[in-house]
């Protein structure tokens, strides 16, 4: 009895979560330019861009404004300042959820389309972007915590494939691992996101997923 209580009271929780539609512009520039990602840097020459999700990597996004930090992932193209990475490819920089300030979920682009959000495991992973963490002293929110904890949940349950969470700044210990894909052995960058106390924090409520 007890764990049909349980497993009723999980079952409540997926039917609350809230996630709002905000859709980044998905054109066949995008796809296409997703194809020539997946085949330069994972040798894969595909038809479409779908992804079986293994891996949720929780970001921030150094932008304390929804609007704007929206704005970053909203065009096909990658934006001119992101020098860093232009050389890698042109497609720009996404995630599959934007969670706000106030711990608002938006739902950026289809979870099963690849985003380019992590070096070497897009072709796995599902990206969970959180506004703000602009500066060391600039945590992220209460509220921002429980809305990862309730769409991570939503999400390992949805797909029974999901396995693994880590942050963005944990990326490159995957270099040996099964899912990692990465071509080019010079395509890399060091990611500090999300902040330590918010992700040791997730953790907590989050037992059950592989790091």
């Amino acid at each position: 009895m007890k764990n049909l209580f349980i497993i009723l009271a999980f079952c409540l929780s997926l039917q609350a979560i809230q996630i709002k539609e905000l859709p980044i512009v998905f054109d066949k520039i995008r796809v296409d330019l997703t194809k020539e990602y997946i085949k330069k840097h994972y040798g894969f020459k595909v038809d479409n861009i779908n992804i079986v999700p293994k891996m949720i990597v929780i970001h921030h996004t150094a932008v304390n404004n929804l609007k704007r930090s929206y704005k970053r992932f909203y065009p096909s193209r990658l934006l001119s300042d992101r020098k860093d990475i232009a050389k890698a490819s042109n497609l720009n920089v996404s995630a599959h959820f934007l969670v706000a300030r106030d711990g608002t979920i938006y739902s950026l682009m289809p979870e099963t389309f690849m985003a380019r959000h992590v070096i070497g495991l897009n072709y796995s992973s599902i990206g969970i972007e959180n506004v703000g963490g602009q500066r060391k002293n600039d945590s992220l929110t209460k509220e921002q915590l429980k809305s990862n904890v309730e769409l991570i949940n939503y999400l390992k349950a949805k797909y029974k494939t999901i396995k693994y969470l880590i942050a963005h700044s944990e990326y490159r210990k995957y270099k040996k691992h099964e899912l990692w894909l990465e071509k080019d052995k010079k395509y890399e960058t060091i990611k500090n996101d999300p902040h330590k106390v918010f992700m040791k924090a997730l953790r907590k409520k989050i037992k059950d997923l592989k790091n």
